[in-house]
């Protein structure tokens, strides 16, 4: 069971940032497909977390489309992988269209006291 399946966003996005990237990226290279699904799933942590900003919404994206275009040149258009990401990018595409027509202060829990 991953930390993303267990819902340990802040956990999952400093193991991914701190370990599991840089090592993929020195040792596999940035196209290779377990350095782009890893950072598939740093996107994902930004923007499941509930407590996501705008900022963590904007990374994610530009994460996405890092991926994607890296997957269609190694992979192609049309590769399975390749349509996942497109589509998890569409996703969170919306989420940010949402989010901008958000006040830019929402109290919180522990402003709302």
């Amino acid at each position: 069971v991953s930390l993303l399946h267990k819902r340990l966003w802040d956990e999952a996005r400093t193991l991914l940032r701190d370990q599991l990237l840089p090592v993929a990226k020195r040792s596999l290279g940035a196209d290779h497909d377990l350095t782009l699904k890893l950072n598939q799933n740093l996107s994902a942590a930004l923007q499941l977390s509930p407590e996501h900003t705008r900022d963590d919404l904007l990374e994610a994206q530009t994460i996405m489309q890092d991926v994607i275009q890296r997957r269609r040149r190694v992979f192609g258009p049309a590769h399975p992988n390749t349509l996942r990401a497109e589509a998890a990018e569409a996703t969170l595409s919306r989420m940010r269209q949402v989010q901008r027509r958000r006040p830019a202060f929402e109290s919180t829990p522990s402003s709302a006291a």
